[in-house]
This record gives structure tokens, sequence and C-alpha cells, in this order.
């Protein structure tokens, strides 16, 4: 990886990254990407009752982006919509133990991510998004 002051996490969860793979009967499915940088990270949720039961990733970019959605959808997993709204990429930082600045943009980037799956939940229930969808002006 570059050469910069990663966390044990963030090297955990990029060498390990948690919940990889794609879902066939995801409740909602999220896609946003980077041209700038060239991330692209695919969520796919499983709501069940207003519960987030599974998440599941597919990233295409640095070990940063790798961790940051790993660790989103770990943080995700058995939280209310509600809840997992208030996840932001700050959250996903510190949770990792922190991200070299250079980097913050793929804590952001997991953030939309979560959001764009959510949103593809709420269209998909026929419900208007109760929320900004960010990341799709790229």
């Amino acid at each position: 990886m570059e050469n910069l002051p990663y966390s044990e996490k963030v090297m955990d969860h990029f060498m390990h990254p948690r919940n990889v793979g794609d879902m066939a009967d995801a409740s909602g499915v999220g896609t946003v990407g980077n041209p700038v940088c060239g991330d692209v990270m695919k969520m796919f949720l499983k709501i069940e009752k207003n519960v987030i039961v599974d998440a599941k990733f597919k990233t295409f970019g640095c070990g940063a982006a790798v961790a940051t959605s790993s660790m989103v959808t770990e943080l995700v997993k058995g939280k209310t919509i509600e809840e997992a709204l208030t996840i932001s990429n700050k959250a996903v930082a510190e949770a990792l133990g922190g991200l070299p600045a250079i980097k913050l943009h793929c804590s952001v980037l997991a953030e939309q991510a979560l959001r764009s799956a959510l949103a593809d939940y709420y269209k998909k229930q026929g419900m208007p998004v109760p929320f900004e969808e960010k990341g799709h002006s790229h």
C-alpha cells in the first residue's frame, strides 16, 4: 500500500475486508464513484422491518476505499435506517482509528454509498427519499 500512516484497523480491514460480495436479494443497492481517483463502491443492504439485517460491498479502489466500505458494512448491521443515516464519514474514519487527510474522501464515498443504497431501498418501496442524496453529481 502507499506509504501513508495507516492505523492497524485500516490495515486489518484492507487485508481482511468484511462482508465482500454480491447480494442477490438486496433491499437496496447503491453505487457511487469518484472518477478523479478511480474509486468505485457498490453497497448492498438487506432491510427487514426498518432494520439493516445484512450489508455487503464491492469496492474497486485503494486500500482506504476498501477499508472504509468494509467498516461501514460492519457499522450498519443491526441498525435501523434512521440510525444508519446518522453514520457520517467522520464516524467511519474514527472507527478505523483515523485516516490520512489525503484519504478522507474514501470515508465520504463510503457514507455516500450507504445513503445511495438506502435511497434505492426507499424508491423500491415506492416511498419518497426522506434525505438528501449526495454523490450523484460526480
